[in-house]
């Protein structure tokens, strides 16, 4: 876990950058040209590494794996270099680097960090690419639904995932994320004020979830929102609470699932 002052420097670093520029889409290419940095994309084998910041010869680099579909037009591509400007940006990093103290090392996105570096540099990266004063204005007394965060994450060029985990940490509605693989839960996410977060990584997902039924049978591709009920799929739901309903949003591709889950 970042620490709280951490957190919040992180976070007024990344945001003064991001408003400095009206553009809803954060334009990264400007803060790279204006921190004077080379970023290269390049093929460096799928499954390797998706970005990587290096010190090298008095100079920074950034290397961004295309390989991993990090595009420099993409929303997977866009956070790889925000994460990476987080590693060069933010003071304890860059110094970190520039020094020997920190060994440069692959950063991977979709996939929970346990490293406080990585972490950091998540953060930032979210923090960039959708500053809170800017963010909240585009929820401000809506509903919440798929497709709130759908089209949020068309607006500030983000993918889903990138997009519900900053609803989770600044939205005006608690909602849990789960992302599981061959039907075992690989990691959740979820607003402080969410009422059940008892899920384990490692464990098999319900089959009560839209996503547990997708696994029965990964034939068909699945976008969709259904209705599930709190006594079925959470653990240690008390008796008071067993028949509230909650609504779940599963996005699949082939072995791997993203769900996001609301009460009304």
């Amino acid at each position: 876990m970042i620490q709280n002052n951490s957190k919040s420097k992180i976070r007024k670093l990344a945001e003064s950058i991001a408003l400095k520029y009206d553009e809803k889409i954060t334009p990264l290419e400007k803060i790279v040209e204006a921190e004077d940095l080379e970023v290269f994309y390049d093929d460096y084998d799928k499954g390797t590494f998706d970005g990587m910041t290096v010190y090298d010869d008095e100079n920074f680099y950034i290397h961004i794996n295309t390989a991993n579909g990090n595009r420099i037009d993409s929303a997977r591509g866009r956070f790889t270099l925000a994460h990476e400007l987080g590693h060069y940006i933010i003071d304890s990093h860059r110094i970190g680097l520039k020094l020997g103290l920190l060994e440069p090392h692959p950063s991977r996105t979709n996939q929970k960090q346990f490293n406080e570096i990585e972490r950091e540099a998540d953060y930032f990266a979210s923090c960039l690419l959708m500053p809170e004063e800017r963010f909240k204005k585009d929820f401000f007394r809506k509903n919440f639904s798929f497709e709130l965060i759908d089209s949020l994450s068309k607006e500030y060029g983000v993918s889903i995932t990138a997009c519900a985990f900053r609803f989770a940490q600044i939205g005006s509605h608690p909602i849990l994320i789960i992302y599981a693989e061959n039907g075992i839960i690989k990691w959740t996410y979820s607003s402080d004020d969410f009422p059940f977060k008892y899920l384990l990584n490692n464990q098999k997902i319900s089959d009560s979830f839209v996503m547990g039924e997708y696994f029965k049978n990964t034939a068909t591709e699945i976008s969709k929102t259904a209705q599930i009920w709190a006594i079925d799929c959470f653990n240690y739901v008390k008796a008071e609470d067993s028949n509230k309903k909650f609504y779940e949003h599963c996005i699949t591709h082939k072995s791997s699932a993203l769900s996001i889950i609301w009460e009304d």
